[in-house]
């Protein structure tokens, strides 16, 4: 055999990742750092399973390999036409098959130390799941706590510009983490990038030293967070950010002004709470809406929704949370935060 097999262990030791799936496949989860030259692109998938399924295997298995030759000579001629001799590259696709076995099989008669990933994608998203369900427990979470509007992912922000290690699952997801933490032309991951980046991230932490997280729901938006991270928030230290009621109004009413200019979609996303607040309540707040009253709105949305909601799930899930650190913050201005985030020890 003119390439050997390598495992999801040690994906680090090649010069180059090659993702052959087709580009769908590639979008939904990858390997970090992998290039995506498919040898079958999403049509020619298409027709070579409608083949199969239509005509025949082996009428499939032909046209395939007319159309994996192709595209082979083509990211040959393209992507990897400068590579040296002692080039070691590491080739996978769905399930360590045809796909990839064509590739390096070409690229180990041509001279280079080329290596197929055993079991291709599908072993190495088997490896982050059994990952995710036990790397959480060795890290030293301390959970940042506080009501909508205390600048909890600001002050997260804060703690990584000074030196301090964070896992910062709203930025990975995309979300906010409430009915309105949807980004502007910002769409959510695919659950299993999010896996993937989260696996990454934890790896890279000093399981020694303390690391920062927001507390979240169970979901951020369409994201499930795994059972284990979430069960290890629950379980660990907590830092209660306080912030007046006036401050927290000011400073949504900045970090959601693309929702405050969108009317239209601020009732869309707000209608979502029917089945928790009354049709007369609802009514009341698109009346605020329309009437430009946004102050008003976002403190009643606090004080109605959001506080309420909070103190429910925090009292009943984070069983530190009563001898939780207090953090008084008499503002959000990026000064302060990184004061606060400055005077927090590095190792403790």
């Amino acid at each position: 055999m003119f390439f050997k097999l390598a495992q999801v262990a040690q994906i680090s030791e090649f010069d180059d990742i090659i993702d052959v799936r087709s580009p769908t496949e590639f979008a939904e989860d990858h390997i970090p750092g992998a290039v995506n030259c498919p040898v079958l692109d999403d049509e020619e998938r298409i027709r070579v399973g409608t083949l199969y399924k239509q005509v025949s295997p082996f009428e499939a298995r032909k046209l395939g390999a007319a159309l994996v030759a192709r595209n082979i000579a083509h990211h040959l001629d393209s992507t990897f036409h400068d590579r040296s001799k002692s080039w070691k590259p590491l080739i996978y696709c769905w399930r360590g098959g045809q796909r990839s076995g064509s590739m390096a099989l070409i690229f180990g008669q041509i001279g280079w130390s080329t290596a197929q990933l055993e079991g291709g994608y599908k072993n190495y998203r088997r490896q982050v799941l059994e990952d995710l369900d036990t790397l959480p427990h060795t890290l030293r979470l301390k959970v940042l706590c506080g009501p909508t509007g205390s600048g909890k992912s600001r002050l997260l922000h804060a703690l990584a510009r000074n030196g301090h290690q964070v896992l910062d699952l709203e930025g990975m997801a995309a979300h906010r983490g409430s009915v309105l933490g949807r980004l502007p032309d910002q769409p959510q991951p695919s659950q299993k990038w999010f896996d993937t980046q989260l696996r990454q991230a934890i790896t890279a932490l000093d399981p020694a030293r303390p690391v920062y997280i927001e507390s979240e729901s169970k979901k951020i938006g369409m994201i499930a967070l795994p059972d284990s991270l979430f069960a290890r928030m629950h379980e660990s230290e907590c830092l209660l950010v306080d912030v007046p009621l006036a401050e927290r109004v000011r400073f949504l009413l900045e970090d959601y002004d693309f929702y405050l200019r969108d009317g239209d979609m601020l009732q869309q996303q707000l209608g979502f709470l029917r089945n928790v607040h009354s049709r007369e309540q609802l009514e009341a707040w698109f009346g605020m809406i329309r009437a430009g009253r946004h102050a008003q709105l976002v403190e009643e949305l606090l004080v109605r929704h959001y506080d309420p909601l909070y103190h429910r799930s925090m009292t009943r899930h984070y069983t530190h949370l009563q001898h939780s650190q207090q953090l008084a913050l008499p503002g959000l201005a990026p000064s302060l935060l990184d004061s606060v985030a400055a005077s927090l020890p590095l190792d403790s």
